[in-house]
């Protein structure tokens, strides 16, 4: 195979070095993959209700009730009155992350970081477009699905 691989098999092995690094993120931190990601849902976008973040998860609302406990039971996630509506009650993370994961996900963070800041504004603003386009595009499949 040549090194000049199409932008397509690129992408295809970037995201597959994405998911082995996420799910062995997961599995060092003690968390299943369902849990992991809802942590970090929690805290890429904050407080949320349970229903809410099972449905960003695709999670029936039992299914995900039992997420937010566990997360609760480890400490990465409190339950909350919602200010607006004492009726309702939010999750949101607890700041707390889960022994070594931050040392673990630095072994990616730090380089990538180093790889950004390397790039122009234009190159940045391009990568940026991609990124959006191709997490709405993922969204809205799952949307339709």
């Amino acid at each position: 195979m040549s090194d000049e691989r199409p932008a397509a098999d690129l992408y295809r092995r970037y995201l597959a070095a994405v998911v082995r690094f996420h799910l062995r993120a997961a599995e060092r931190s003690g968390l299943g993959p369902t849990d992991y990601q809802a942590a970090s849902l929690l805290e890429l976008d904050g407080s949320t209700t349970s229903g809410a973040l099972g449905d960003r998860l695709g999670l029936t609302a039992g299914s995900a009730t039992r997420v937010v406990d566990r997360l609760v039971a480890a400490g990465l996630a409190r339950r909350v009155a919602d200010p607006a509506d004492r009726r309702r009650v939010l999750v949101e993370h607890t700041g707390a992350l889960p022994d070594g994961l931050a040392s673990y996900l630095n072994r990616v963070r730090i380089p990538l970081g180093e790889i950004l800041g390397r790039l122009s504004e234009v190159e940045r603003a391009g990568l940026e477009r991609y990124l959006e386009g191709a997490e709405r595009a993922y969204r809205e499949a799952l949307d339709n699905d």
